[in-house]
């Protein structure tokens, strides 16, 4: 007596990337605002010897130039590609962010270092959430495209 084998393989559950992607979205724009005019007016608040504000807002536009280049990819979401080199980007601007908060521990008033800390923290939660979509974005390889008409 034969018995037939079943191949159905058990499906994958697709994960939702609407999601990921406007957390993505707002923790990014909240990010370059923050970054823009939040640290350098909290800044010169709190240190006391008062920096510029317009300067500091010049310095971080300065700063943000790359950040604004790859604000449309982080935006639209939906490039594999885009989103593995803004990942990269994102990631040397955690490794700056997390020296100069780990610099401002020693000699800084407490409001300072929050100050530091919060955009420590944002940046920390735009890599998770890119590494995230990431992973649920269809993949790179063996991808199969459409001829254009």
């Amino acid at each position: 007596m034969a018995t037939t084998r079943s191949n159905t393989k058990p499906l994958k559950t697709v994960k939702a990337i609407a999601p990921i992607a406007q957390r993505l979205k707002v923790t990014w724009l909240i990010w370059l605002v923050y970054r823009l005019l939040g640290l350098p007016i909290f800044i010169s608040i709190f240190n006391p010897s008062s920096p510029d504000i317009v300067g500091g807002i010049a310095w971080q536009a300065l700063w943000l130039v790359p950040a604004l280049i790859l604000t449309p990819w982080i935006l639209r979401g939906r490039s594999p590609y885009a989103l593995l080199i803004s990942s990269m980007f994102t990631l040397v601007y955690l490794g700056a962010s997390g020296v100069v908060l780990f610099t401002r521990i020693y000699g800084s008033s407490w409001a300072e270092i929050a100050v530091y800390l919060a955009d420590f923290l944002l940046l920390l939660a735009i890599n998770v959430w890119l590494f995230i979509l990431l992973k649920r974005l269809p993949s790179m390889n063996n991808v199969v495209k459409k001829p254009r008409q």
